[in-house]
C-alpha cells in the first residue's frame, strides 16, 4: 500500500552440501618407500579414512554436479600413453627444475611451515610407479610406425608431420613464436588434446587460446593441480577431486586435526608461484584400474572413485606434475609455467561427493590467469559483481529472502512479488499475440506417468517422491509428461497443429542442499514453460518463430545473446532420415534469423537437436536460461498420434514432434540475473518502486498521501513517505531503494496540483526536478510502462 514501511529481514543461510554416496572403505596403509624425489610438502598425520560403505553404490549428483566422474575418463580399451611433454625440450620454455626443497618458517601468519618434512609417503609411491610405468609406456610409442600424416587447420591450410612424432606445439611453433606461447590447448579432430601428445593419423586441428571457453576450462583445471600439489606439500593431505569451474577452480581434501584458514592462503600461493616458477610438465599416462588401486592405495577417496567410476578390464589416464600424479581425464597445458598468475579466493567445508553422510572435506577455491594484468582486472570485475549480488540486493530492496524451514524455496515479499507477477505478465501478452494457450496442469502425479516419460529411470533421484494409498507419487520437475497427458486424452486432427501449451506450472526438484545458491539454483520454481505439438514439415516455421519470440524478450531487457546448434550424438533414438530433416530444418530457421550462430557437433539431447542461446549481461557473464529442443522420443513413449489429411494403409495416423521452449527459464533463476544486470536499478516497467511523493514538511502530508494514492489507483507502485525524516534524509532514503522518479511536494506543487519530477538517472534533477502537472504525470507514467523502455525517462 502506499506509505507502508517494510523492514529488512536477512535471509537464512544455505545449508551445507549435500548429494549421494556412500562412504568407501579405508584403503590399507602401504610399507614406507624410499624417494628419489626432491623433497616436498611433509605430511601431518596421515588423515582418516572415510567411513566404510564400499559394498553400496553411490548416487548420482545434481545435474551438471562436478563429482567424480568430472575426474575420471574411461577407455575402453588400453591406448597408447603419450610421448613426454615436448615443450620444455623445443626452444622458447626452460626445462622443468627439481621441485623446491622443503622450507621451514612462517608464510603469512600462518604458524605452521610453508611444507611438511619429511614428504607424504604416498608421494614416493606414486613418483617410483608412475615412473616405472612411463617408461615402459615410451617404449611402447617408440615401437608405433612413424608415417607421414597431414594436418589440416579451420583455414584449410594444410601442414605435413609425422605420426607419434609431431605434436600440436610444433604445429603452432611452425606458425609463430607468439601463437605457440600464446596457445593453451588444441582439438585434433574435435577432441581436446595436449599440446605435447603427439599425433597418431592424419587429422584435422584447432589451436585454442584463453579466450575460448574450453582453452580456459583447461588452463584452470591445470591450475586445480597446482593448487593439489600445493596442498599436498603444505597440509600434507589426501586429495579428492579438482574440477574446473565456471570461475576459476577448486581442489577438495580431506585433513585431520587441521582446517582451511585464510592464514593458509599466503603459503598456498607461495608454493603455487613456485610450481609454476618450475615450468613442471604435465605427463599423461594411460593405466590399467589395478594399477591405479595400486598407485592410489594410500588414498581411500581416489580409491572409491577408481571402483565406483571405472569399470574392470578398462583404463583411464592420470596426469603428472612435480610430485602430484593424480587421477584425470585431462587434457592440461604443457607446463606449470602457463600459470602466470594465481589466486586463493576462498575456502569452505563440503562432504564427500557432495553427501552429508560421507566425511567432511575442505575446499579451496581459486583462481588463475596467464598474466598478471588479467588477475588485476578480475578481481576488479570481482568487486563489482559483489555489488550487484542478487541476494545482497534482494535483502536490501527487501525483494525475497531464504529460510531454513525451506531451503532452496524462495519467500517473495511482495516487492520482490512485484517483479515476479511482472515478468509472467510479460509472457502472457506474448502468448496471446503469438497463438500459445495457457495451461493448468497437476503439481502432483503418480509415479507410472514418469516410468511412461523415462523421468522416473533417470531423473529419480532429483524428484520428491511419496507414498499415498500404497500408490508412489511425486512432485512433478517439469511440465513436458503432462502436457503429454494433455495431447493424448482425446483424438486429435492435423487441422490442430501447431497445437502450443503454456504452463507456469509450480516445478519442484529435489537439487541437493549444496548445490543450492540463492535464486540462481532452487529447489521450487516456476519456468515459462511451452511445448508445441506440431508436423514435421512445420518444425521450420514454429523454430523461425521461437527465435524471433527471444529475440523480442531478450531485447526488451537489454541482452545480447549468441546460438549455437547442437547435432546428433552418437547415442541418439531415433530414425537417422528424422534427425537430418529435423537438423536441416533448424539450420534454415537459424539463418532465416540473421543471428550468427556456431555448430556444435554431436552435442544434441538424446531424444533430438537443439538450439543453445547464450545471454550476456552487463558484466559480460553468460549465462543460459532460454531453450529450444526438438523432441521425438516423447510422443513415441506416450504413444501420440494425429490424424493426417491422407488417406491409406499407414498414412492415416502420424507423431507429431514436441518442441520444448522456455525463454526465461526459471522465473527465479531470470530475476537474480537481472537483479545484478540492473544493479538494482530496475526499468520502469519491471520496477517495484516507482515513485515516492516527499513532501517538504508536515503540513504538505495529506497532499503527499492524496498523490500517492492517485497514482496507486492508476496502477503503479507508488508511495509516500511521510515520515519525520529531514527532507534531505527522505531523498537520500529514496536513492537508496533506487526509486525511479523522487516527487517532491510543497506549497507550490500543491497550489498548481502538480510535483516536482527528479529522475533518478538523471544528474541534473537531483537538485530541482522539473514541475509537472499530477494528470500529465499520469499518462507519461502509462506510455513509459507501456513502451518498456531501458531508459527512465518521461
Amino acid at each position: 500500500m502506499p506509505g507502508k514501511q517494510n523492514n529488512n529481514k536477512k535471509p537464512a543461510a544455505p545449508a551445507p552440501a549435500a548429494a549421494a554416496s556412500p562412504k568407501p572403505a579405508p584403503a590399507a596403509a602401504p610399507a614406507p618407500a624410499k624417494t628419489a624425489e626432491p623433497k616436498v610438502a611433509a605430511a601431518a598425520p596421515a588423515p582418516a579414512a572415510p567411513k566404510a560403505a564400499a559394498s553400496a553404490s553411490p548416487k548420482k549428483a545434481a545435474e551438471a554436479k562436478p563429482a567424480a566422474a568430472a575426474a575420471v575418463a574411461v577407455a575402453a580399451a588400453p591406448a597408447a600413453a603419450a610421448a613426454p611433454a615436448k615443450e620444455a625440450k623445443k626452444g622458447g620454455d626452460a626445462k622443468p627444475k627439481a621441485a623446491k626443497a622443503a622450507k621451514g618458517g612462517k608464510a603469512g601468519d600462518s604458524a605452521y611451515p610453508l611444507e611438511m618434512n619429511p614428504p607424504p609417503e604416498y608421494i614416493q609411491h606414486r613418483i617410483e610407479m608412475f615412473e616405472r610405468l612411463k617408461a615402459k609406456s615410451d617404449e611402447e610409442i617408440k615401437k608405433k610406425p612413424r608415417e607421414p600424416i597431414t594436418i589440416t587447420l579451420p583455414d584449410g591450410s594444410v601442414r605435413q608431420g609425422t605420426s607419434w612424432e609431431t605434436t600440436p606445439l610444433d604445429i603452432a611453433r611452425g606458425i609463430s613464436k607468439s601463437l605457440a606461447e600464446r596457445v593453451i590447448i588444441s582439438k585434433v579432430n574435435n577432441v581436446l588434446w595436449d599440446l605435447g601428445r603427439p599425433f597418431e593419423a592424419s587429422c584435422n586441428l584447432q589451436l585454442l587460446d584463453f579466450e575460448n571457453d574450453e582453452a580456459r576450462a583447461v588452463f584452470w583445471h591445470s591450475s586445480a593441480h597446482i593448487l593439489g600439489e600445493a596442498c599436498e606439500r603444505h597440509y600434507g593431505c589426501h586429495l579428492c577431486i579438482g574440477p574446473p569451474i565456471d570461475d576459476g577452480f577448486y581442489y577438495e581434501m580431506a585433513l585431520k586435526d587441521r582446517s582451511v584458514s585464510q592464514t593458509d592462503y599466503p603459503a598456498l600461493e607461495r608454493l603455487a608461484s613456485n610450481i609454476a616458477g618450475d615450468k613442471q610438465p604435465f605427463e599423461r599416462l594411460v593405466l590399467s584400474k589395478d594399477d591405479l588401486l595400486e598407485m592410489f592405495k594410500h588414498n581411500p577417496y581416489k580409491v572409491h572413485i577408481i571402483k565406483d567410476k571405472i569399470p574392470d578390464g578398462t583404463s583411464t589416464t592420470v596426469y603428472r606434475c612435480g610430485p602430484l600424479i593424480d587421477l584425470c581425464r585431462g587434457p592440461h597445458v604443457p607446463h606449470t609455467g602457463r600459470v602466470k598468475a594465481f589466486s586463493v579466493m576462498k575456502n569452505s567445508a563440503s562432504y564427500f561427493l557432495g553427501d552429508a553422510k560421507n566425511d567432511s572435506l575442505q575446499r579451496i577455491y581459486g583462481v588463475s590467469f596467464p598474466d598478471k594484468k588479467q588477475l588485476a582486472e578480475h578481481k576488479k570485475f570481482l568487486e563489482e559483481a559483489a555489488k550487484r549480488d542478487h541476494r545482497k540486493i534482494g535483502r536490501e530492496q527487501e525483494l525475497f529472502f531464504f529460510h531454513e524451514l525451506s531451503p532452496g524455496s524462495c519467500f517473495f515479499l511482495p516487492h520482490g512479488a512485484r517483479i515476479y507477477n511482472a515478468l509472467v505478465e510479460l509472457q502472457r501478452e506474448e502468448y496471446r499475440k503469438r497463438g500459445f494457450d495457457e495451461v493448468v496442469t497437476p503439481n502432483v502425479y503418480n509415479t507410472k506417468l514418469w516410468e511412461t516419460s523415462g523421468h522416473w529411470q533417470k531423473y529419480q533421484e532429483n524428484m520428491f517422491a511419496f507414498e499415498v494409498e500404497k500408490e508412489q507419487y511425486a512432485l512433478k520437475p517439469m511440465n513436458c509428461p503432462g502436457h503429454c497427458v494433455m495431447f493424448g486424452h482425446r483424438t486429435r486432427s492435423y487441422q490442430e497443429l501447431p497445437l502450443r501449451l503454456a504452463d507456469f506450472g509450480v516445478l519442484h526438484r529435489n537439487e541437493f542442499s549444496g548445490a543450492l545458491s540463492g535464486l540462481t539454483r532452487v529447489r521450487r520454481f516456476q519456468q515459462d514453460d511451452a511445448h508445441i505439438f506440431c508436423m514435421v514439415d512445420q518444425i521450420e516455421s514454429e523454430m523461425e518463430s521461437c527465435i524471433q519470440f527471444l529475440q523480442h524478450i531478450y531485447g526488451i531487457f537489454g541482452f545480447t545473446f549468441s546460438l549455437r546448434l547442437s547435432t546428433r550424438p552418437e547415442s541418439y533414438l531415433g530414425e537417422i532420415e528424422v534427425w537430418d530433416e529435423a537438423e536441416k530444418r533448424l539450420e534454415n530457421a537459424l539463418n532465416k534469423s540473421g543471428y550468427p550462430w556456431e555448430l556444435n557437433p554431436g552435442d544434441g539431447a538424446f531424444y533430438g537437436p537443439k538450439i543453445d542461446i547464450t545471454i550476456k549481461d552487463a558484466l559480460k557473464r553468460p549465462h543460459q536460461c532460454a531453450t529450444i529442443q526438438l523432441d521425438f522420443q516423447l510422443p513415441e513413449r506416450f504413444n501420440l498420434t494425429y490424424r493426417t489429411s491422407e488417406v491409406g494403409e499407414g498414412k492415416e495416423w502420424k507423431r507429431p514432434v514436441i518442441i520444448h521452449r522456455a525463454i526465461l527459464g526459471s522465473v527465479e533463476r531470470m530475476i537474480a540475473i537481472l537483479t545484478e544486470n540492473f544493479a538494482g536499478k530496475w526499468p520502469f516497467w519491471l520496477a517495484p518502486r516507482q515513485a515516492v511523493v516527499i513532501p517538504i514538511a508536515p503540513a504538505f502530508n495529506d497532499y503527499a498521501k492524496a498523490v500517492s494514492q492517485r497514482l496507486w489507483d492508476a496502477g503503479f507502485y507508488v508511495e509516500a513517505d511521510v515520515s519525520e525524516f529531514t527532507l534531505n534524509k527522505k531523498v537520500r532514503n529514496a536513492e537508496v531503494a533506487h526509486f525511479n522518479f523522487i516527487l517532491i511536494v510543497g506549497a507550490e506543487e500543491m497550489a498548481a496540483e502538480s510535483v516536482n519530477v527528479r529522475n533518478r538517472d538523471d544528474a541534473g534533477t537531483k537538485a530541482k526536478g522539473e514541475m509537472m502537472r499530477v494528470d500529465e504525470l499520469l499518462v507519461r507514467f502509462a506510455k513509459l510502462k507501456e513502451s518498456k523502455s531501458l531508459q527512465n525517462q518521461l
